[in-house]
């Protein structure tokens, strides 16, 4: 089974992502690192739900969409704090982004297919 292209950026932004926090100043490792890993974290949880929930996948979907806005803030905030480099900030934000995109064409399809079922049933 080939995997959803979301899923490896979003494994990918994980992976680069993670490491990083774990660089930040002692002090900040338990506030802006948690919560970057949380939110990281939980955005691959909700892509994972999504997956797998067939009934409510939109629901999923929007819910990795704000985790993924939050994390994009996060980000923002250590670049601003000097946490990340202005590079490592810009490849963030290219990981971020193309999660994103994926994301939301998958949250287009979905509703796209709720509106077909809801006009179909009429």
């Amino acid at each position: 089974m080939k995997e959803s292209p979301v899923f490896i950026k979003c494994y990918d932004l994980l992976q680069w992502l993670i490491p990083r926090t774990l660089d930040f100043p002692k002090r900040q490792r338990g506030v802006v690192a948690r919560q970057i890993q949380q939110h990281a974290f939980s955005l691959y949880e909700a892509l994972t739900d999504a997956a797998m929930d067939e009934g409510a996948t939109l629901d999923h979907l929007r819910r990795a969409d704000r985790h993924l806005m939050k994390l994009r803030k996060y980000l923002r905030l250590c670049r601003d704090w000097h946490l990340l480099s202005v590079r490592q900030y810009g490849y963030a934000c290219g990981l971020t982004s193309e999660v994103g995109r994926l994301l939301g064409g998958w949250i287009r399809t979905v509703e796209e297919a709720v509106s077909a079922t809801y006009v179909a049933a009429l």
